[in-house]
Order: C-alpha cells, then sequence, then structure tokens
C-alpha cells in the first residue's frame, strides 16, 4: 500500500519501489489490499513480493520500513543502508503494524497509518 500511495502522491517526481524482509517472493497483494486500493482507483493487480537484497539497498537512497524492528533487521544485515533507512510513520513516531493473515480492519488501521506517513514523505520529498 505504502509503495503505491506514495508513489501517487510523488508523481513521476521520484521512483518507489518496494520490498519485503520476509517477503512471499512473486505473490500478488493480499485481497484486502486489492480491495482497498482499488476503492482509491490504485490498481494492484499486476503487483508481486519481492525481497529486499543488497542490490535494492544500494540503488536506493531511502528505504521506509513500517516498524524499527524492520528498520533494526535491515542496518543490521545491510550496514550500508545505515543513515538512510526510515520508518514510513518516521514523524509520528509509531509502526505501522502487519496485518498480514488479519481481517479487513487491522488492513484499514494500518492503512491510516500509511496515510499519515505518504503525507509526511511526500511534504519533504516533493522537488
Amino acid at each position: 500500500m505504502g509503495e503505491y500511495l506514495l508513489q501517487k502522491a510523488l508523481g513521476q517526481q521520484i521512483h518507489v519501489s518496494s520490498a519485503g524482509l520476509g517477503a512471499l517472493v512473486g505473490n500478488p497483494a493480499d485481497d484486502h489490499v486489492i480491495a482497498l486500493m482499488s476503492e482509491r482507483q490504485i490498481d494492484l493487480s499486476k503487483h508481486k513480493a519481492r525481497q529486499i537484497n543488497a542490490h535494492l539497498i544500494s540503488t536506493h537512497d531511502l528505504i521506509l520500513v513500517m516498524t524499527q524492528r524492520q528498520k533494526e533487521s535491515i542496518e543490521k544485515e545491510f550496514p550500508s543502508a545505515r543513515g538512510k533507512v526510515f520508518r514510513f510513520c518516521h514523524w509520528q513516531q509509531a509502526d505501522v503494524a502487519d496485518p498480514y493473515q488479519q481481517n479487513r480492519a487491522a488492513f484499514e488501521a494500518a492503512l491510516t497509518l500509511i496515510d499519515e506517513g505518504v503525507s509526511a514523505w511526500a511534504t519533504r520529498l516533493a522537488i
């Protein structure tokens, strides 16, 4: 959700992509995510999960994660990422809980926080 919402907010000014720490590589987005994004006229039908790796770390200037724990994991596994890894809700000082395998309400709660993060990052990243 974060990738698509941030890309929409930034337009073509900045390239946004996503990858996971424990991604189910090649799998589509969760049905709840597809429905929530569809309600915002965002098509996730072509989205496929991928795993974060050293190449992605080295080719991206900013890495946004959902939780402090993810931030620490990435910085431990990829020391070169230090200084460019931030939580999606950095300015809100909040983690976005992973709604995986939960009900729609959990995805809606995550989306509310993601919206706040998108707003904050888009303001700071806008060219």
